[in-house]
């Protein structure tokens, strides 16, 4: 689950770098598609993984596995006399 949500961070953050260049640094004009509106929707895209990736892991914070056990937490209450 660790690798998935780095991979995560990472997808989204590739996505943000990539739409900001192709909406800020290229000056190329297509026909019949523009690279600028293809740059703003990948920089939307990585952002709305970002913040999906950050839900995914605070949600799983308490369920990570080591060596394919999960962890868990044991509460033993006993009464003191």
């Amino acid at each position: 689950m660790k690798y998935f949500n780095t991979m995560t961070l990472g997808t989204s953050t590739v996505l943000v770098a990539a739409g900001a260049i192709l909406r800020y640094a290229v000056s190329f004009q297509g026909k019949g598609y523009d690279l600028r509106t293809i740059g703003a929707i990948l920089m939307i895209a990585g952002v709305v993984g970002a913040i999906a990736s950050f839900v995914i892991i605070a949600s799983s914070k308490n369920d990570v596995a080591v060596d394919g056990v999960a962890k868990t937490t044991v509460v033993k209450t006993e009464r003191v006399q």
